[in-house]
């Protein structure tokens, strides 16, 4: 591998310039952001070595890491501009739908439909380092529908990184991130308006927030346009998961009303198992 090109100079792509960087000093990286910005961030940041507006023909590989809602019409022109050697590969949060748009592609076979399972509450390229995808999951969907010389490229570059491969269903893939993922940001964001409301009322209210709220409340920092694409990319298992977790609330809202300590105490001992079921998964 020689040569890689990054459409989306974020926390995602700068991230996996850097770590690829850091492990492969004499790659060539080129990019483009719709950013004029990040371009120039991303230049002085060494993340890229120029600004490009397309791949070169000879370029290995291809990274797609801009919002879920742009990646459909960037994969169609990037697949229709690239050379028989060229490897595109996204980094969108959302399968389904982006695997359906170039599921009758001429060039399907050079895509490989992958979401690396890291990030952090802040965008950008300078949010990005060069350690973020270390150790991190990978997902690859439809697998079977990328040329295997191909998929030899990004597997070169996924082992650079030190990151860990898993295979889904485009349909698994989505219906599963609803939950673990896309649900927690929703969560954290409505946290967040709750108590920006009630600050209305109460202006000292932060003055009592500690680390818990702190914490809970991170993912609501995180980037809207991102985030906006990702649950209607993803509407229906969003409002599934979403629907259960108001269920959720209900249920909890009753037994508070009712005063019902035991009801209260059963349900929290048992949701301490997600204890274990975080450290097995933090040793997989």
């Amino acid at each position: 591998m020689k040569k890689v090109h990054i459409i989306g100079l974020g926390l995602l792509g700068g991230s996996f310039a850097l770590g690829l960087r850091k492990s492969k000093p004499e790659i060539s990286i080129t990019g483009f952001d719709i950013d004029v910005q990040n371009q120039k961030d991303a230049l002085t940041l060494g993340i890229i070595d120029k600004v490009h507006e397309k791949a070169d023909a000879d370029t290995d590989l291809v990274i797609l890491a801009t919002p879920a809602n742009t990646l459909a019409e960037i994969l169609v022109q990037t697949l229709d501009g690239v050379g028989p050697e060229t490897l595109v590969v996204d980094f969108g949060s959302t399968k389904e739908a982006l695997c359906k748009a170039v599921a009758n592609h001429p060039k399907r076979a050079q895509f490989l439909a992958g979401h690396p399972i890291a990030g952090t509450e802040y965008s950008g390229p300078k949010a990005a380092f060069d350690s973020l995808l270390d150790r991190k999951v990978f997902i690859i969907c439809e697998m079977e529908k990328t040329d295997i010389h191909l998929k030899a490229k990004a597997y070169d570059a996924l082992e650079a990184l030190n990151m860990k491969i898993r295979f889904m269903d485009p349909e698994e893939h989505d219906r599963q991130l609803a939950f673990v993922s896309h649900l927690s940001h929703i969560s954290s964001f409505m946290l967040g308006k709750t108590v920006l409301d009630k600050m209305e009322d109460d202006r000292n209210i932060f003055d009592m927030a500690g680390s818990g709220f702190a914490s809970t409340v991170r993912l609501a920092k995180s980037s809207p346009a991102m985030w906006a694409p990702i649950v209607l990319e993803n509407k229906g298992n969003v409002l599934e998961a979403l629907g259960k977790y108001i269920d959720c609330l209900q249920g909890f809202k009753q037994k508070i009303e009712s005063e019902d300590f035991d009801g209260l105490y059963q349900e929290m001992q048992e949701i301490n198992q997600i204890r274990d079921v975080l450290d097995l998964g933090g040793k997989s």
